[in-house]
């Protein structure tokens, strides 16, 4: 079962519901795909841990058969390929390595080699396997990062909790894109109303089933909450505003391994989302 935690912006409380969730199971994997800034770690302190390089194909230009005709160039539309004297230059840092350029060069002067551009990283903490893609800075795109680290869907029988980039960017999407179900969290602001709608677009527009966490709740009205209302969105849980749990996570602790009462809270949480993904399954088989 994947589940796949989302957000509109990052500090909603996505890491905090994806962290505790992922130890509040019997046995889970947490992944964490915000590769950009991965911090779940942090929380897991994970050990024996295990990195693995990830590279993508950049062009490479063999001068003794370049004619200088410029198809490569004039194909790539992400201007990584510029003419510099009678052959064309790569910028490798704005590749975005769909090998094009290889295909149209009608003297095959073209031809690819290896870039790292970032790794990925295992170890163990308790009952949680902790996965994190951890993208190289400048580099252009972390999806070849997230197609390696998601899981293989043949094990559908374990949970893995997917802590997605903050968000609705093409590496949000791909996060997502084999997911069970979706979890959104949102604040109870404005703002918060309106980020949620940004992430609720997406899961409709990739029709993954879903429901929301409303974080950092207090009395009073809850304008992400109305929205959940007004769009019928089944709302999963309530994470109250509560200065010890905002003590708790700023010291990178795992409130479920911190507090007997937060462990009911989020094994609670767990629990209504199988119910929802068990739901989504007996309607939609």
């Amino acid at each position: 079962m994947d589940i796949a935690v989302l957000s509109g912006k990052g500090g909603t409380g996505k890491t905090l519901l994806s962290v505790n969730l992922a130890a509040a199971a019997e046995k889970s994997v947490y992944i964490d795909c915000d590769v950009e800034e991965p911090n779940g770690y942090l929380f897991f302190k994970p050990e024996n841990v295990e990195t693995d390089k990830v590279s993508v194909k950049i062009p490479y230009v063999d001068k003794e058969l370049c004619t200088g005709c410029r198809k490569c160039v004039d194909f790539c539309n992400f201007n990584a390929l510029a003419m510099t004297g009678r052959y064309p230059f790569v910028f490798e840092d704005v590749c975005h390595s769909c090998g094009g350029c290889i295909i149209v060069c009608p003297e095959g002067a073209m031809s690819e080699k290896d870039k790292v551009t970032g790794e990925i990283q295992r170890g163990r903490s308790e009952n949680v396997e902790v996965v994190t893609g951890i993208l190289n800075t400048g580099e252009a795109s972390g999806i070849p990062i997230i197609k390696q680290i998601l899981p293989d869907k043949s094990n559908s029988e374990d949970l893995n909790v997917i802590d997605c980039p903050p968000g609705s960017a093409c590496i949000v999407m791909e996060s997502i894109k084999d997911a069970d179900y979706c979890i959104l969290v949102a604040e109870p602001t404005i703002f918060g109303r309106h980020n949620l709608k940004m992430v609720y677009d997406l899961v409709k527009l990739f029709d993954k089933p879903h429901g929301v966490v409303l974080n950092k709740c207090l009395e009073g009205h809850n304008p992400s909450e109305q929205f959940c209302k007004d769009n019928g969105i089944k709302i999963l849980g309530k994470i109250p505003f509560d200065s010890e749990i905002g003590m708790i996570n700023s010291n990178a602790e795992i409130l479920v391994r911190k507090d007997i009462r937060y462990r009911e809270m989020f094994s609670d949480l767990l629990k209504a989302v199988k119910e929802a993904v068990q739901n989504e399954t007996t309607v939609n088989p």
